[in-house]
């Protein structure tokens, strides 16, 4: 990795004292404004970090890794957050872990503040919203090494770590279709996600493989917020022609909609079948217990962690590694088991 700028290197550009460089980045009021402004813009173009978390401030080391994720009320994040700590502890590493609340602009802000803690590494899952992605540009100017996971982008000397959700996506759709459905329903989340478009690839992959149609009433695309359900209700009750199977992007979804199907009298699977994303332990509190794709998120944490740490302890190079793809698992349940 390339050597960071210090303050020392700051004077000596700047012909000042390594002092009045510190007074001026902490806004010392002993030091003119004119000065301050002149340090503080070199100081950005050069690249300099403040450390807060420094434990070796002449290497600007801090064994501290930042995490960005949507949300952190969400099975299968904390998973992956359970992962990476666990490995990130057993290396003396601290996380800081912030969410950008499926929000672009939120998401910038953790980024920057990350990048000004003096962060050694960076991990990603991305918001909804984000379209740009120029605020990463920050770690990977200073080569600090940035990894994305589950909602990727990807970037040069960025490495991935996913599912086959192509893959997996057809395979939910086609155990349905293999227990006799041949008109889904594919609730998804947003398609600016790859993990979302991916999974609605999938989707038309299977109908393609078995000769059902695609129409535009086949698929929803949602927030995947359990709380507005009704409106996938909706869609189910006046749809023209009958849904007989429904393939939810993430298990809170499918359990939130079987929960008002029922109240509403669908026997399921006899009158609709439904299969989830993700193996929430909901899933299998459920009654009938909700078939799903099983996305192994604490191995992803594991893994995820490992490469970082691994990349800063100089035993391996990241960036060499494009994309990582684990293994899912269909895991059949009752709510799609054939009825013949």
């Amino acid at each position: 990795m390339d050597k960071k700028v210090t303050i020392y290197d700051l004077a000596k550009e700047l012909n000042v004292s390594p002092a009045t460089i510190s007074r001026a980045l902490n806004d010392h009021p002993s030091i003119s404004l004119n000065t301050k402004k002149r340090i503080v813009s070199y100081a950005q173009r050069s690249g300099y970090r403040i450390n807060k978390f420094a434990a070796n401030l002449s290497k600007q080391k801090s064994n501290t890794i930042g995490v960005i994720v949507p949300k952190l009320n969400s099975y299968f994040m904390s998973s992956v957050l359970s992962g990476i700590e666990k490995v990130a502890n057993g290396h003396n590493y601290n996380l800081i872990i912030s969410q950008s609340l499926e929000s672009e602009n939120k998401e910038k802000l953790n980024t920057q503040t990350l990048y000004d803690s003096g962060v050694d590494a960076l991990m990603v899952s991305l918001a909804f919203g984000t379209e740009n992605y120029d605020h990463f540009a920050l770690f990977r100017d200073q080569k600090i090494p940035l990894l994305f996971f589950d909602r990727v982008c990807h970037l040069p000397n960025c490495p991935t770590i996913t599912i086959d959700n192509r893959k997996a996506g057809a395979d939910a759709t086609e155990h349905l279709i293999q227990n006799g459905c041949k008109n889904i329903l594919h609730v998804g989340g947003h398609l600016k996600r790859n993990v979302y478009t991916d999974r609605f690839t999938g989707f038309k992959d299977a109908l393609n493989k078995y000769g059902l149609e695609y129409k535009p009433s086949n698929f929803i695309e949602t927030n995947l917020d359990a709380a507005k359900i009704e409106e996938i209700i909706d869609h189910l009750i006046n749809s023209k022609e009958k849904f007989d199977g429904i393939f939810f992007a993430n298990d809170a979804m499918a359990v939130a909609c079987m929960q008002s199907l029922l109240k509403k009298g669908y026997r399921i699977p006899e009158d609709i079948k439904i299969i989830g994303f993700n193996n929430n332990p909901i899933s299998e509190i459920i009654q009938p217990n909700l078939s799903t794709i099983n996305y192994p998120g604490y191995e992803l944490g594991v893994l995820a962690g490992q490469s970082i740490i691994s990349h800063l302890n100089g035993n391996i190079n990241i960036e060499s590694a494009e994309s990582i793809l684990l293994k899912h698992e269909l895991i059949a349940r009752a709510s799609s088991s054939s009825t013949n």
